[in-house]
């Protein structure tokens, strides 16, 4: 389920789930039905993840719309159900954002560092594209040595997944997550300080 203000929209689970299956199992109309039920709910999210970012480059309807085009190209996709599908769809606009930010950077060399703050990291991704790029980075260098602290810290990041969301995407314990983000958050704060950050 996700949350925006006072906005709720959730997509059923259990018909979610059934699609994926169909999905998987090489139902290609199963891909349209899921898109018209998924549609409000990835446009939360997307909105969700660009609020703080107002430049009008990328609206949510266009976030959305590339996201679903690379998820759509997946020709036998292994979603086991929707909060696992809703994982991979946060990961994708993660993905497109960076690139986005990438080739944005590439036109405004030599600009100072922005601080990154973590104080609400959990609600809101940075607008600036250095922020962006350097969570990125610290995403990906946590991943190598802790990949499932980087997919619990990435889901509640870029896809505004709940712990309890998270848990069932991960199989485990709602308070293993809870562990997980509070140690995976001193590491990055570690980390983007320039600290030796331990796992």
């Amino acid at each position: 389920m996700l949350k925006t203000g006072g906005d709720t929209v959730h997509a059923n689970s259990g018909t979610v789930t059934q699609l994926l299956h169909r999905w998987r199992g090489g139902d290609r109309a199963a891909v349209d039905e899921l898109a018209a039920l998924v549609y409000p709910e990835l446009r939360l999210l997307a909105r969700t993840r660009l609020a703080v970012c107002r430049d009008g480059e990328l609206s949510p309807t266009e976030l959305v719309h590339e996201a679903f085009l690379r998820l759509a190209q997946q020709r036998q996709p292994d979603w086991a159900n929707r909060a696992h599908f809703f994982f991979i769809a946060s990961r994708l606009m993660r993905q497109i954002l960076v690139d986005l930010s990438r080739e944005r950077q590439t036109l405004k060399r030599g600009e100072g560092k922005q601080p990154l703050r973590l104080d609400r990291a959990e609600d809101t991704i940075p607008c600036r594209d250095e922020s962006l790029l350097r969570l990125d980075d610290a995403l990906t260098a946590l991943a190598l040595f802790d990949r499932r602290k980087a997919e619990v810290l990435e889901m509640r990041f870029f896809g505004g997944m709940t712990s309890e969301e998270i848990a069932a995407v991960l199989g485990i314990a709602s308070a293993t997550v809870v562990r997980d983000l509070r140690a995976a958050k001193a590491w990055l704060r570690a980390y983007l300080s320039g600290e030796e950050a331990l796992p």
